[in-house]
């Protein structure tokens, strides 16, 4: 199928499991747990939704989450969760969710209609990189190189997992289709590195921070891939909301929570689960590198 064109610690293994964009999780299915909640609106109860740029996979770290957040807000929070970016940024548009933590290419795409709550601190910096990836046993020297490889994606709307990928192609004047011989969504950036080690794909667009983290907890995966290339910087999948959200207080006190949690002991139990710093106030503007990559992909002709 053919893409559309649509420190603290870093000691604990994560659970890998399948899911979809997720950090360490992939395709098949979300989490079946009491924590995954349907989307409701409520003064008393903060609806917070996890694409699977999150780690979906792992019961300990929701848990936590749960407790830290309804504790730091004092509110009932609602851990929502759905196999898509696109079910949760329709949910976050809609206003059936509070906040929600997405990726920075939905966040571009409504920029007029979402704001941010918080952006996630990695190696220091509320940046991450797009990696492209190759089996560690195959010779490559560019980028060029992989044309007409089976290309696996993550996500349609994922910034590192699709959308780096396309503007470097369109950088060129192609779209992935014309540049690939063949490419697929795994729907979970771990997915994206199984396949590529087993051959399953000759090539493949990953988080960087996803492999990163592999490489800790699952080396022996990684191990059988290699990056060919690096992106520039870009903004960390942020948390956002609708922006009609700020006139009620469950989002300030969201912020308040997740800027507050790298100095509380439960908090840091949770950044350590995911390999982060922090969180931190940003400009919306940490993220038009990625609204210029969307507009140069959206520029071909179909």
């Amino acid at each position: 199928m053919h893409a559309p064109s649509s420190p603290i610690a870093r000691r604990r293994a994560l659970v890998p499991a399948l899911s979809r964009r997720s950090v360490v999780a992939g395709a098949a299915a979300t989490l079946a747990s009491p924590l995954v909640a349907k989307a409701e609106a409520s003064e008393k109860t903060i609806s917070f939704g996890l694409t699977p740029v999150f780690l979906t996979n792992d019961l300990e770290l929701l848990t936590k989450l749960k407790s830290y957040l309804e504790r730091a807000t004092g509110r009932t929070v609602q851990l929502v969760q759905r196999r898509t970016y696109e079910e949760i940024t329709a949910l976050l548009v809609s206003g059936q969710l509070q906040a929600a933590w997405i990726c920075g290419y939905p966040f571009v795409q409504y920029r007029d209609r979402l704001s941010l709550v918080a952006v996630p601190v990695w190696n220091g910096k509320p940046l991450y990189r797009s990696y492209l990836i190759i089996p560690r046993d195959r010779e490559m020297t560019g980028v060029e190189e992989l044309k007409g490889d089976l290309h696996a994606f993550s996500d349609p709307n994922s910034n590192s997992g699709y959308l780096v990928t396309a503007a470097l192609l369109a950088r060129q004047k192609l779209r992935p289709e014309q540049f690939f011989r063949q490419t697929f969504f795994t729907y979970g950036h771990r997915n994206v590195v199984r396949a590529v080690a087993s051959g399953l794909a000759q090539s493949g667009s990953v988080d960087g921070y996803v492999w990163e983290v592999m490489s800790e907890i699952e080396p022996e995966l990684t191990g059988r891939t290699k990056v060919l290339r690096k992106s520039e910087l870009l903004g960390f999948p942020p948390i956002a909301c609708a922006n009609t959200e700020w006139e009620r207080d469950s989002v300030p006190l969201l912020k308040r929570a997740l800027l507050d949690m790298r100095h509380d002991p439960e908090g840091l139990q949770i950044l350590d689960l995911l390999r982060l710093d922090g969180f931190s106030s940003e400009d919306a503007r940490l993220f038009d590198t990625i609204a210029e990559e969307m507009t140069l992909v959206m520029s071909l002709p179909a």
